[in-house]
């Protein structure tokens, strides 16, 4: 028998790798005893084998069936690139945190927030739109450069010395991530629009078929 050892802090993730390692560790130890055993006469070597392949499949079958589970549970990023972005962001959180003034991690958070919410809706700006390629460059180049190039200065140098007309690096990343986050509010406006467009349209039609008042969304109206 082959015993799985579990650490007190073993993740599921974790917990279904020992698992299915743990089955094709004991299908592996069953089918070296049984050639063992006909090695050395206990059982003739055909039986052996015909007993150790069933062995075998039986890890092969818990491994596969656990990579399936996994694949349904977790999304692979290689094939998911709005997954591979949104990770890019929550790490860069994950790094700033504790290295930057709140006053910047308050401005990173903003921009990774309204980013979060605009790349569900990128389809909305079209095929090859330059928004949208802007929102994924954002998040993924701009924000962390912008970000590294500020942490790589001494904190009193960054904070402290006037390096560009009269402002500190401090006060030029805090700038940086305003527009930042300025543009990137304005794609989330762009990538929201179709439906609030289609929404005040609809009003419209309501208002014609069952009469002006209060179902009259036109912004002119309300």
């Amino acid at each position: 028998m082959t015993a799985v050892v579990l650490g007190h802090n073993a993740s599921p993730r974790s917990l279904g790798v020992q698992v299915a390692a743990g089955s094709v560790l004991a299908a592996g130890a069953t089918a070296a005893g049984v050639a063992a055993a006909g090695a050395l006469g206990a059982v003739p070597a055909t039986i052996g084998i015909v007993l150790a392949a069933p062995v075998y499949a039986v890890g092969h079958l818990a491994v596969r069936a656990y990579r399936h589970r996994r694949a349904k549970t977790e999304p692979d990023a290689r094939n998911d690139p709005d997954a591979a972005t949104l990770a890019s962001l929550d790490a860069l959180i994950e790094e700033t945190r504790q290295r930057v003034p709140s006053t910047v991690q308050a401005r990173i958070e903003r921009v990774a927030a309204t980013i979060r919410q605009t790349i569900p809706r990128l389809d909305q700006l079209g095929a090859g739109s330059q928004q949208a390629h802007a929102v994924v460059r954002t998040a993924t180049s701009y924000l962390p450069e912008a970000v590294a190039a500020y942490v790589r200065l001494p904190r009193d140098f960054a904070d402290r010395r006037a390096v560009s007309g009269g402002k500190t690096s401090l006060s030029v990343l805090c700038d940086q991530l305003d527009l930042l986050g300025s543009k990137m509010d304005e794609v989330f406006d762009a990538a929201c629009r179709a439906d609030a467009d289609a929404l005040i349209a609809h009003g419209r039609f309501l208002a014609e078929k069952f009469g002006s008042g209060a179902l009259a969304l036109d912004p002119e109206k309300r």
